[in-house]
């Protein structure tokens, strides 16, 4: 899957939302650890020597689920033999990078402090790992099919899959439809269904063209992006027996569960790209895990319920460390503190096992990401943040807490730092901030819009000498999308004003 740019939206948002009467646990936060690599999973010097075994020198996804029956099945996508030289997917000798859209392994492996165990492959002969699910191979037709999920309901398994078009700009890409197959011999042969299908539109915005998939109380949720790596995530979920019938899915449109699937509301805002969903039993609630591609980072939301609200995002892979990565998806033993994941890298182009411990931050979950601008790689404020006029991150300890905080400076005009929040529709959210100002500046302001600019809420203010919370409370009436925002309006004197430690949770 070739590398992916990152695209800057000041106003996109996306919808996280809260189911009633919560447990307690969906009170706080899930924490990782900085991630470390375990084992290489594929190609050479893999602890699983696929391309002497299986003839599978470079891969790129590792989708990992339970098949019911004591084993993980793992679907990788693009992958290539011994003409493969790299970097990335289809660089090499046509004659023998033998090119497969998708390849299917089995592990029993149970002790993955170590890595994971390929035990087999499906295969077309012995010693060669087969596509499992057909694909053209036509470029702007159908140029390739690469798995997104996948789940087991009894002893079927299930695959839901991308039908790419073509490969865009870096960073793009555009899908016929996603779809699901499905296996009834453990992987050795699969059936597409072709009436359960979600096709994309003209303008290739359908929001169910990659997904994750999970079991809860009866039914398959599919949480889903748009094809590329710049949409929010959305929520849909069907009776766990009706998986193929597409009029029995049911869409997340912020109340309820509706039959229209162009009403879903976002559940998580984009950037989310393959997206990864799993309960964890040690913190008691959701882990979404997915790369955030202006943060190039993976990272990390979780909450009580799949509807939400999904907290800000923890850092749990940058970039600057583990160059190109990308397709992170969650080990489903993953037991007690440990989680574990695949994660792919570009260069070399094949995936590896991660490993991260959780915590649980005992904090009201906080909806906004980067609260007190620690994350900010620089000295001018960068997504999740925006900064609308001039300003920057002080990084010498000036802030409230930690060593970071934002500021502002000028001596007229409007200034801001916002950020794009999602919240739940007719519910009431308290905003609060810790600010600190020049004495001189008499016209500060901290509040709420939506994304068309109408003030939702916000409270103004007069100089803060020293760090003082600031807080306004707010209704979201039918708004799922919002802005928060602090700054201050200059009346022609040098003024200025420090953020941090901002915070937005729901009032229960």
């Amino acid at each position: 899957m070739p590398t992916r740019f990152v695209l800057i939206l000041p106003l996109l948002l996306g919808a996280a939302l809260l189911p009633a009467n919560p447990p307690p646990s969906a009170q706080a936060s899930a924490v990782p650890s900085p991630a470390k690599q375990i084992a290489k999973l594929t190609g050479p010097g893999s602890i699983n020597d696929t391309e002497a075994r299986f003839q599978l020198k470079a891969t790129d996804l590792g989708i990992l689920w339970d098949n019911g029956s004591g084993e993980i099945l793992t679907a990788f996508g693009d992958s290539y033999g011994s003409g493969w030289t790299g970097p990335g997917g289809g660089v090499g000798d046509p004659a023998t990078i033998d090119w497969r859209c998708n390849l299917l392994f089995r592990s029993k492996d149970r002790n993955l402090a170590d890595g994971m165990t390929l035990d087999s492959a499906a295969e077309d002969r012995p010693g060669h790992a087969k596509q499992f699910l057909d694909c053209k191979k036509v470029d702007r037709d159908e140029h390739t099919v690469i798995p997104t999920a996948g789940i087991s309901v009894g002893n079927r398994q299930y695959v839901q899959y991308m039908s790419v078009n073509y490969w865009g700009p870096a960073g793009s890409w555009f899908t016929n439809y996603s779809g699901f197959a499905y296996s009834d011999d453990n992987g050795e042969t699969w059936t597409k269904d072709p009436g359960a299908r979600w096709q994309n539109t003209p303008e290739w915005d359908n929001n169910f063209q990659m997904t994750a998939l999970v079991r809860n109380n009866g039914y398959v949720y599919m949480v889903g992006t748009p094809n590329g790596r710049f949409g929010n995530a959305h929520l849909a979920r069907v009776p766990e027996r009706q998986v193929l019938s597409k009029k029995a899915w049911r869409y997340w449109d912020g109340k309820t569960w509706s039959t229209n699937e162009s009403a879903a509301a976002p559940i998580a805002i984009g950037p989310v790209s393959e997206v990864s969903v799993q309960w964890n039993a040690h913190v008691g609630k959701w882990l979404m895990m997915y790369l955030d591609e202006q943060r190039a980072s993976v990272v990390l939301r979780s909450a009580g319920s799949l509807t939400g609200p999904w907290s800000g995002e923890q850092v749990v892979v940058r970039g600057t460390d583990f160059p190109g990565l990308y397709g992170t998806y969650i080990h489903p033993w993953s037991s007690g503190p440990d989680l574990y994941f695949t994660m792919s890298q570009w260069d070399p182009y094949n995936v590896f096992l991660m490993h991260t411990k959780l915590t649980d931050d005992g904090a009201p979950t906080n909806l906004v990401t980067d609260p007190g601008f620690e994350d900010q790689p620089g000295a001018t404020p960068s997504a999740p943040w925006q900064l609308n006029g001039r300003g920057g991150v002080d990084r010498t300890n000036l802030g409230h807490t930690g060593q970071n905080n934002a500021y502002l400076r000028d001596s007229i005009g409007a200034h801001a730092l916002q950020q794009n929040v999602a919240v739940r529709p007719y519910h009431r959210y308290r905003l609060s901030a810790w600010i600190r100002t020049a004495d001189n500046n008499r016209d500060t302001v901290l509040g709420v819009r939506t994304l068309h600019g109408t003030t939702i809420a916000k409270r103004p203010g007069g100089a803060h000498p020293q760090y003082t919370k600031v807080s306004v409370e707010f209704e979201s009436g039918r708004e799922s999308l919002i802005q928060l925002y602090a700054g201050f309006f200059g009346h022609g004197q040098d003024v200025w004003l420090q953020l941090d430690d901002v915070v937005l949770e729901e009032i229960r």
